[in-house]
């Protein structure tokens, strides 16, 4: 009988590469994809030594037009069943608005948004057609309230959460579960990444790539969830935002943000 197979984006490190390592234990062969091949390929090799898995590399840049759909057709002339989607690629951007870079903001939309949304109904398409298949998007708890200082990245993570909600309702007679990931301050290469190492949030205290990604996975295998908000803290965070005036909400999160 032939392994369930999973794809990956943004697999090469942080909570990609964590996610491929839970999911290889529990005997799913894997699809992996990021930039860098070399940490891919590495990853992989890894992953089929330890768990006696297959593992697939797909080196691509998703801010790159076209390639969420080379991505499909790649998995596709594998021969893989894609039975788990994880949309995890992402990126954020800190800084004033009309300072920050115009092309890294609309790289991350492409990714964000635009990769995920071509990845989600390529993928979920199939599934929908077989009545059979997970898609887990990972969102962020950025995506219940507007985020200054931040403002492209928390806009593009509140549309990852609306998308995912609207689909779990739209194939859920149809087989397929569509959930929404959204993790905190998270240890991962995101803060470096997003220039968000000294803001007051990540100065805070941060939870652990496996802890997250280990609640991610239990919750998409074995429970209804459509929102998944791992740790105490970032749940009591994403449902406090409901009960303060609106205007007084970007204020508060911009306090959080800012640099200590």
């Amino acid at each position: 009988m032939e392994n369930k197979a999973v794809i990956i984006t943004g697999a090469s490190s942080g909570l990609g590469a964590e996610f491929a390592k839970q999911f290889a234990k529990r005997k799913f062969d894997i699809v992996l994809t990021a930039r860098s091949e070399n940490k891919l390929k590495e990853l992989a090799q890894q992953l089929e030594s330890s768990y006696g898995i297959k593992a697939y590399t797909v080196p691509l840049d998703l801010s790159q037009s076209g390639s969420a759909m080379k991505l499909y057709e790649t998995v596709a002339s594998l021969g893989v069943t894609a039975d788990i989607l994880i949309n995890n690629a992402g990126f954020g951007l800190f800084g004033e608005f009309e300072e920050t870079e115009m092309q890294k903001e609309l790289d991350m939309i492409e990714v964000n948004i635009t990769a995920l949304t071509e990845l989600t109904k390529y993928f979920g398409k199939d599934m929908v057609s077989r009545k059979s298949g997970k898609i887990l998007n990972v969102a962020s708890t950025a995506a219940f309230q507007p985020g200054p200082l931040m403002a492209v990245y928390y806009a593009t993570k509140a549309y990852v959460l609306s998308l995912s909600e609207a689909l779990a309702n739209e194939w859920e007679g149809n087989g397929v579960k569509v959930a929404a990931l959204c993790p905190g301050a998270t240890e991962t290469g995101f803060s470096s990444t997003a220039e968000l190492s000294q803001s007051k949030l990540f100065q805070s205290g941060v939870m652990k790539a496996d802890e997250v990604v280990e609640q991610a996975v239990n919750s998409l295998l074995e429970t209804n969830k459509t929102v998944i908000i791992p740790g105490f803290k970032n749940k009591m965070l994403a449902s406090s935002v409901r009960f303060m005036p609106r205007k007084m909400v970007p204020s508060i999160v911009r306090k959080v943000q800012e640099r200590i």
